[in-house]
């Protein structure tokens, strides 16, 4: 294909991804559910599910194998400016005052989840590897499950807490304190993961742990000082910092994907190290471009990540092994959370609320089944399962709150000795710990 054929196609490709994808996140939002679920409808749309079931011919006219490196590089870009301001936004300073809650719903609703996942890859691992996970059942094959099942999704969680009316209430800041420390895990345990598999670069995965680990160390002890002794001068132009920030970001992922980590952990420790305004709020100038770019550029990732998800390609046992892991994923995950609240102080509606919430996976889910499949611990059937079971277990997330929501009311009608002994939900309340409610933390994009 000539360059001016390509540009041409990439060009159409480009405004039908983004036509598409915002108008299906538009709505998805209508019908009361986060603009992930319509772009990953649409970016499933787009591949073998539909657009090519319906006509190969138009999709090959649409989307070219040549094309497939520009998106995929498209779709990496947009990582790289989301996760950026992921870590940028993450904030572990509300921990102050409620951590013993917060640490505990957060090892459980990591913990048990991960050891559900990691369990039932052992045990079924056969039926796995007829299904697309690796033949030979590996601690990093082993470990990815685990994270499959255990991680939260913070953006997606954070825009649900306030459209829900949960901002600044008990159940909502535990939720969304404990679904950053999830991640953080969850990010940790990928990791590992990753340097387990095969080698990258004729390295051993010992080496690269240990450039990991310097690597990190440098950033973390280095960067933040050498960042703002640059750039958080009077003398130095917003949009300046902004262009260097960014292509600092770039220049960290990098790094962790020439070490076989994936583009998503530099981007993630570049957001970390970034240096806050006084007071440790938020730089408007950076998080404002930050947003709007990576939620314009975030459907090539779903297009990307569509094209892999074949549902028509799911047999009985792949449809059984949807259902399996839906259920296991919502069940195990919602009673950690739901116990772990309750036994940290949490009346028991707060205590649902808690563990509903932090069912929600999102795209933090899609990210981490993403770097999985380039890693080649899973791919065919079972990536299309564990793609639709993030999409159903964000789904019911709603629905699931309002059970909740239709309990509490139920029980205050009718009081009595097993009335709720705390607020109505959507009002502040105070923990026994003295966990008072307080703004939610910042996260990445809240309309996800």
């Amino acid at each position: 294909m000539s360059s001016d054929a390509m540009i041409t196609h990439l060009v159409g490709a480009t405004a039908l991804i983004l036509i598409i994808a915002h108008t299906a996140g538009w709505l998805s939002r209508r019908l009361g559910q986060p603009t992930i679920i319509g772009q990953l409808i649409a970016g499933i749309a787009l591949g073998p599910t539909a657009l090519t079931g319906i006509s190969p011919g138009l999709a090959e006219m649409l989307f070219p194998e040549e094309l497939a490196p520009v998106l995929t590089g498209l779709s990496q870009i947009a990582l790289v400016l989301f996760l950026f301001a992921v870590g940028y936004e993450l904030d572990l300073g509300v921990l102050k005052g409620r951590a013993r809650t917060v640490l505990s719903v957060s090892a459980a609703a990591f913990l048990l989840p991960m050891a559900a996942g990691a369990g039932s890859a052992v045990l079924f691992h056969e039926q796995l590897a007829r299904l697309g996970a690796p033949e030979k059942m590996t601690a990093s094959s082993v470990l990815f499950f685990g994270v499959a099942l255990s991680i939260t999704a913070v953006p997606v969680l954070t825009a649900i807490v306030r459209e829900n009316g949960l901002a600044g209430t008990v159940p909502g800041i535990v939720a969304v304190s404990a679904a950053g420390l999830i991640d953080v895990m969850g990010w940790t345990v990928l990791v590992g993961t990753l340097l387990q598999s095969d080698g990258h670069g004729g390295f051993s995965w010992q080496l690269r742990l240990l450039l990991v680990v310097l690597f990190t160390a440098a950033m973390l002890l280095g960067a933040r000082p050498l960042l703002r002794s640059l750039l958080w001068r009077p003398q130095v132009d917003p949009s300046m910092r902004l262009a260097v920030l960014v292509g600092f970001a770039f220049a960290s992922a990098w790094v962790t994907n020439a070490l076989g980590l994936h583009v998503i952990f530099g981007a993630l420790l570049a957001g970390v190290v970034t240096p806050r305004e006084r007071g440790a709020t938020l730089d408007p100038d950076l998080v404002r471009p930050l947003h709007d770019i990576g939620l314009l550029l975030l459907p090539f990732f779903f297009v990307v990540s569509g094209k892999s998800v074949e549902i028509g390609g799911l047999d009985s046992a792949g449809v059984l092994a949807l259902l399996a892991v839906t259920v296991l994923a919502v069940t195990i995950k919602v009673v950690s959370g739901t116990v772990a609240a309750r036994l940290s102080g949490l009346d028991r509606h707060d205590a649902r609320t808690v563990g509903v919430l932090l069912n929600t996976r999102g795209l933090t889910e899609l990210i981490a089944l993403n770097a999985g499949l380039q890693a080649g611990l899973v791919s065919g059937p079972l990536y299309t399962a564990l793609v639709l079971m993030a999409l159903a277990t964000t789904v019911v997330t709603q629905p699931l709150l309002g059970v909740v929501r239709r309990l509490r009311e139920h029980a205050e009608r009718r009081p009595g000795p097993g009335a709720p002994a705390g607020p109505p939900e959507g009002t502040p309340a105070a923990e026994p710990e003295g966990t008072a409610a307080g703004p939610l933390p910042s996260s990445a994009p809240g309309t996800l």
